[in-house]
């Protein structure tokens, strides 16, 4: 045996350290929690007195919400905030993982949409703090995901088009900071436009009504393909691009393009594309078209056609490229996914899982507008919530009494700790906003 081997072998294990704090960095989140009022807010919104574990309802949201923002994909992990002495970084009573899953088992359709609410108006109150995108444009796209589920006892999972078991959701994004402004929970079967034109309908008038007072734009993949949906957009004067699908009526308009119209574009090695516009049934339809070069263009000589469907003005080729950067929401889904809420649907019960996915779209915001009004990243710059974790809210520590000032005792040669105490000093420089 080594002598490294033997000097960890005579380190003793022991769990007795009632003043340590095994995420400290929640700090900063509960900071932004108090500064927003989010706690009262529930309180007033979330109307579930007389039901089974209603009662208090914003410190068990907000148990569940910090626990997310932990890493938390299971409601038992929320026991980790009840540890040593998490709870007195927090601001709120922690509650136990059974008392969660109560409270989330007496959650209704109207309680979901309650709780929807709650998710609207901490938007806006993030939003009027500097979070908000103001008088300029506000970019969203909207997408939807396939949240996977094992076993048959979940409520309303089921096989849809990808013939995986679980949840259909759909979401929708801000594109610059990846935030989530919107999202409903739907049954596994569900269309990709299931539900879509009210959805649209309704995250319009929840930004205008946060304080976007700009152009609003959205995108879509082709799924959303729906001329319901594009004449609301026109009629709410949103600016749009819409992915379609290749069927004969759009093929046969882009066979139309004349050679000469298509632009080269850059494109890995390997391949080819070239983009071009034309017209749909009156509205502007840029194509994009894509081969393989090289070796392998004798086994795939054809090209392959996307387009999409578009009120924005400028040159096409701006314009695909725009089109493109929707799959930034993907960044998004893929945080609410990896080891954070979204990993698992934690209930049986489908309004449960409803105001789980809730909880988890409210921590996820919680963390975007937490780096940004701390100045943790540049400004609008899309941050991953694994680092988030990793530099700023896993950090342990321990609280102890400095001459009567509680003091939370990270450790020496933290590489983030500037960034860290910086945001600290943002975060509590906020007004409060009146209750």
């Amino acid at each position: 045996m080594s002598s490294s081997s033997r000097e960890i072998d005579g380190v003793a294990v022991t769990f007795d350290e009632p003043n340590l704090v095994a995420n400290a960095g929640l700090i900063l989140v509960a900071t932004l929690v108090g500064r927003l009022g989010l706690e009262k807010l529930i309180n007033t919104t979330l109307r579930m007195a007389g039901r089974t574990g209603g009662a208090r309802p914003g410190r068990k949201v907000l148990s569940l919400v910090h626990a997310i923002c932990a890493g938390a994909s299971h409601i038992d992990h929320a026991d980790v905030l009840r540890a040593g002495a998490t709870e007195s970084v927090l601001g709120h009573r922690v509650m136990a993982p059974s008392t969660l899953g109560t409270f989330l088992r007496a959650f209704t359709f109207g309680h979901v949409r309650q709780l929807d609410a709650v998710l609207s108006e901490a938007i806006r109150r993030a939003w009027s703090k500097g979070a908000g995108p103001g008088i300029w444009q506000l970019v969203m796209d909207v997408d939807s995901t396939i949240c996977e589920v094992a076993g048959k006892l979940k409520a309303g999972a089921g096989y849809g088009y990808t013939k995986v078991l679980g949840y259909h959701p759909i979401i929708a994004t801000r594109s610059d900071t990846g935030e989530v402004l919107h999202v409903r929970l739907r049954r596994g079967k569900a269309n990709t436009q299931r539900g879509a034109k009210r959805f649209v309908e309704e995250l319009v008038a929840r930004v205008r009504r946060a304080g976007a007072a700009g152009e609003l734009v959205m995108r879509f993949d082709s799924g959303f393909w729906n001329n319901e949906v594009l004449l609301s957009l026109k009629r709410l004067n949103v600016r749009f691009t819409m992915g379609v699908k290749m069927v004969n009526s759009v093929a046969e308009a882009v066979s139309l393009v004349p050679e000469y119209a298509w632009r080269t574009i850059d494109y890995p090695e390997d391949g080819e594309a070239q983009v071009a516009e034309t017209t749909y049934r009156g509205r502007r339809l840029v194509v994009r078209r894509t081969r393989l070069t090289g070796p392998l263009e004798q086994l795939w000589p054809d090209w392959r056609h996307f387009a999409f469907l578009t009120d924005i003005e400028g040159d096409a080729v701006e314009v695909d490229a725009f089109h493109r950067a929707h799959a930034v929401v993907e960044l998004a889904i893929r945080d609410m996914k990896e080891g954070a809420g979204l990993e698992h649907m934690p209930s049986g019960h489908f309004f449960a899982n409803s105001a789980w996915l809730l909880c988890a779209a409210l921590a996820h915001n919680l963390m975007r507008w937490t780096a940004l009004l701390g100045e943790i990243t540049p400004p609008r710059e899309l941050v991953v919530a694994r680092t988030l974790r990793t530099r700023f809210l896993s950090v342990p520590a321990r609280l102890v009494n400095r001459s009567g000032v509680r003091t939370l005792r990270a450790p020496s040669k933290w590489p983030w700790a500037e960034a860290f105490t910086r945001a600290v000093g943002l975060l509590r420089s906020l007004e409060p906003v009146p209750i």
